[in-house]
């Protein structure tokens, strides 16, 4: 049962009340997050969105049938409270909260609504497992860190359209229900009742629709827009996330970098009040993975990849020398300071980066005094361990790890090994934001399954002009207009300049093995668009849910979405997915048939 609020309208929200305050009347309302009966006075805890509020229930002031009214109050009862505010003697002030200061002293209240004793307390930093939280996520959602997650996230939208608007661009929506392109993830797929036996595809980005909006003059184009790929999720993948999505025209990469970093610049510090400086730093996909071992690397902390096959190439310990024969490399990360690891923590990084498709792991440990400690040093002269160790700059102390084998294998292995590093021993912050971009991402990559290329970005990425007459010859040597913006180790968004020649279209449609049928049957009406004047242009997509998950440090993306899915894209709250009435399936001729 609840009372009505009729007659009572609130002047402010409870973490809004200041000791500029005092004396005069205020009416707040919320929810009760702690309630204390000393006998004859009541506190309550008052919270809404804007924080937490310390209410006086005084039989003086409200009465005995008010103060017995009080006395049934609990938590999270939903309360309206009208009162005069009044400072706190100096021993009751609470230096934790905001309006630590004052109380609000009650001389009218109402119990709008009551509740049930809740399946788990409402409070920040909540160690309850996630199912449970996510069941009732309503009621999680009231826990003021996550109410500050998605207020930041909604401050992030706020800002990006605002940037974009003054920078030029319009925003459109495009459609929810497209045409399946089996390219990348798995698609989404709505079956349609009215064209029998057909699908729509819910879209994966709005990749195409934005490129026909530049072939349709609107030369800036922007969207926060929801996408869907059916994929294994982890941390940071949901089923639905939500793209920064933009395209320019008339650009080539440095003009979409510049305003990207601008963009970036402005959400920084108007959200978090951070200071990034520009312009970034750039890197080239090849020195990414030469120096690090990833595309998207982590920069906060040293220990980069350093190359020694030229050096053992000739060498007898065959681990090493056949690797860098059959076309791999040998290489090796220096652990500054961790020469004194233990055997047993050692062998844990072996089998570490065998998750990663690495055979072992090679090792020196250099002692104080200079002498080595290792299990390959039988393989070696001292003056060929000298030369290895001087090579990765090794010094009394230092840990130095090898991986020996193809050089997709070897980037793998060591580029996860040195995040393993840095996360035993603690060397990075999360409040330590370190940008770059990456740029000129191969064009294709080999499908070694498929027996064919496949786009390492999309087919819409334009290849480098002095690359372009590659395409026919070695494909896979061509570079790509293409470029990401990496922080801390996680790629906030990523795009390219596009193709606009239909020429050069088919010449990619044709490198990832389409017959000119295929293509016109899946992209036709992009290549008919290129028809009719097509401006050069190019954008980007940031993850909106990933850069709110990197400002707040949090450990998940579901921890800045309002509803998100557990592991296996399902939702404990609404049960979804769910099964549907015979009826409706027959509508859209549809059979059901379980695999099991």
């Amino acid at each position: 049962m609840g009372e009505s609020m009729i007659g009572l309208k609130r002047s402010h929200r409870c973490g809004e009340i200041s000791s500029e305050l005092i004396g005069q009347k205020v009416t707040v309302m919320g929810w009760v997050q702690k309630r204390r009966d000393l006998g004859g006075v009541i506190f309550v805890d008052l919270r809404d969105r804007a924080g937490l509020v310390q209410v006086v229930f005084d039989v003086s002031t409200i009465g005995e049938d008010g103060f017995a009214k009080a006395e049934a109050i609990r938590t999270e009862f939903v309360l309206a409270v009208s009162g005069i505010l009044e400072a706190r003697s100096q021993e009751t002030v609470n230096a934790n909260m905001p309006t630590g200061t004052v109380e609000i002293r009650a001389n009218e209240f109402r119990i709008l609504s009551e509740s049930e004793t809740p399946p788990f307390m409402i409070e920040e930093e909540s160690n309850v497992r996630e199912e449970l939280r996510l069941k009732y996520r309503y009621l999680d959602l009231r826990r003021p860190d996550l109410q500050r997650n998605i207020m930041l996230r909604h401050k992030v939208a706020q800002v990006t359209r605002q940037f974009l608007n003054d920078e030029g661009f319009i925003e459109v929506e495009t459609p929810m229900l497209t045409k399946s392109t089996p390219e990348g993830a798995r698609d989404y797929l709505v079956p349609s009742r009215v064209h029998s036996g057909h699908f729509y595809a819910l879209p994966q980005s709005p990749q195409i629709f934005k490129q026909l909006l530049m072939v349709s003059g609107f030369d800036r184009y922007y969207q926060i827009a929801k996408c869907f790929r059916d994929e294994d999720l982890r941390a940071d993948r949901q089923p639905e996330f939500t793209q920064i999505d933009m395209e320019l025209s008339f650009v080539e990469v440095d003009d979409v970098l510049d305003l990207n970093e601008r963009l970036i610049q402005r959400l920084f510090k108007e959200a978090l009040d951070v200071d990034v400086a520009l312009p970034l730093p750039r890197i080239t996909y090849q020195e990414a993975m030469d120096r690090y071992g990833s595309d998207k690397p982590d920069i906060r902390f040293g220990m980069e990849l350093t190359d020694v096959s030229e050096l053992v190439k000739d060498w007898g310990f065959t681990v090493f020398s056949d690797a860098v024969k059959k076309g791999g490399s040998v290489r090796g990360i220096n652990a500054k300071g961790c020469g004194d690891m233990p055997r047993r923590q050692i062998d844990a990084l072996v089998e570490f980066v065998k998750t990663y498709r690495a055979k072992g792991l090679a090792w020196i440990s250099i002692n104080e005094d200079g002498t080595y400690k290792s299990q390959i040093s039988k393989f070696f002269t001292d003056e060929q361990m000298d030369m290895i160790v001087k090579a990765m700059e090794g010094q009394p102390g230092d840990l130095l790890l090898f991986c020996a084998d193809r050089h997709e294998i070897v980037y793998d292995a060591l580029g996860n090994l040195r995040l393993e590093l840095s996360r035993k021993l603690e060397l990075t912050r999360k409040d330590d934001y370190s940008f770059l971009w990456v740029t000129e991402f191969p064009l294709l990559e080999w499908d070694e399954e498929g027996r064919r290329y496949s786009a390492k970005h999309h087919p819409f990425t334009s290849p480098m002009d002095e690359d372009i007459e590659q395409m026919d010859t070695n494909p896979g040597a061509v570079r790509a207009k293409a470029y990401d913006m990496v922080l801390n180790g996680m790629e906030l968004g990523g795009g390219s300049i596009r193709i606009h020649r239909r020429d050069i279209q088919e010449k990619m449609f044709a490198a990832l093995g389409f017959t000119t049928e295929e293509a016109y049957e899946r992209f036709g009406f992009l290549l008919n668009a290129f028809k009719y004047g097509t401006p050069p242009h190019g954008g980007l997509a940031f993850g909106l849910d990933r850069i709110v998950m990197l400002m707040t440090g949090s450990s998940s993306i579901r921890d800045v979405m309002a509803f998100p899915k557990i592991k296996d894209a399902s939702d404990p709250m609404t049960e979804a997915p769910g099964t549907v009435e015979d009826k409706q399936l027959n509508e859209l001729c549809i059979k059901i048939d379980i695999i099991e």
